[in-house]
């Protein structure tokens, strides 16, 4: 049988270490990545120069750059790796134990109210992963940052991933009782512009711009206020001081709106933005990306519903 550490010798990891160094420019950046210290990094470098006898980096105070050998290096160590890890699929083992590192990145809020949980009983449930989570207020390039996986909430996915649809979702509107109460409700999409708005940024969503839909027809509103934020929890937090109106997914505020400390605004008006597994095509067939969306899309199918309460309208 083959070996399942044949992907952990050390040439391997030596050239491992060297794409992630290449990727980022930076010695530190690869360490933080890879969970190992700058020293280490800078020894599998040596090693690995001193073994093909040609440097592979220019190295300065300020930044790394590929030489032109190690360029010619960097896309043949690309396809080593690869070539690995797909025979590395192929091993039984392997398929039936999923092992080896898992990077998966998120945004904030779903991250931290939903997503940890998940990850946390992903890893219980496979032991030999290791996984290591990391939260964005921005859309992460999954292939050329070195993630095997994005958890995604919002539909809009470049054609060259590979995407799974784990959960529904839809972005609506609200706002606290005291302030429809000092500002009125709001009685047609237009009129949105007129109000005090809390304006997010975060991942894909266009700033200030609010899109949604009734029925078939789409509708765009720019919107405003005085406060603003790129990080969604603190909106959900100052829509429930009364400051504004607040554009948000379903999952985050079905409880508030369960419990009448949020209310619904326009209610025929919603955008879907569903929850997405996506990760890059080379790794369609690995059993650890696999295992991890199949559990991933099991878990938010249960435990989504039990968030949203009935709040899915």
């Amino acid at each position: 049988m083959i070996n399942p550490r044949l992907h952990q010798t050390p040439a391997n990891e030596d050239l491992r270490v060297f794409t992630v160094v290449a990727r980022r420019a930076s010695f530190a950046g690869a360490a933080e990545e890879l969970g190992v210290s700058p020293a280490y990094v800078s020894k599998r470098l040596r090693v690995l120069e001193q073994v093909l006898d040609t440097r592979l980096l220019h190295r300065s105070t300020r930044r790394v750059a590929v030489t032109e050998d190690g360029e010619r290096v960097y896309q043949w160590a690309l396809t080593i790796l690869d070539d690995i890890d797909h025979l590395m699929q192929a091993v039984s083992i392997t398929r039936s134990v999923p092992r080896g590192s898992l990077r998966i990145c998120s945004s904030f809020g779903f991250g931290r109210q939903v997503l940890a949980s998940a990850i946390s009983q992903l890893q219980l449930t496979y032991p030999a992963l290791q996984v290591r989570l990391e939260l964005f207020d921005r859309l992460v390039d999954v292939a050329s940052e070195g993630f095997d996986l994005d958890i995604r909430v919002g539909d809009e996915i470049a054609p060259h991933l590979i995407a799974r649809r784990l959960a529904d979702n839809h972005r609506i509107l609200c706002a606290a009782p005291s302030y429809l109460a000092a500002r009125g409700t709001p009685r047609s999409f237009t009129e949105l512009a007129q109000h005090d708005c809390l304006v997010i940024k975060e991942r894909d969503q266009p700033f200030g711009v609010w899109l949604l839909r009734r029925g078939q027809e789409q509708h765009s509103v720019k919107v405003t206020g005085p406060l603003s934020t790129n990080h969604g929890e603190i909106a959900v937090q100052w829509a429930l001081d009364g400051r504004g109106i607040l554009l948000r997914s379903i999952w985050n505020v079905a409880p508030l709106l369960a419990s009448g400390q949020l209310l619904r605004v326009l209610p025929d008006y919603a955008l879907e933005a569903n929850v997405w597994a996506v990760y890059p095509s080379r790794l369609g067939n690995s059993a650890k990306v696999r295992v991890a969306v199949e559990f991933l899309h099991a878990y938010l199918q249960e435990h989504l519903q039990e968030l949203l309460g009935g709040q899915v309208a």
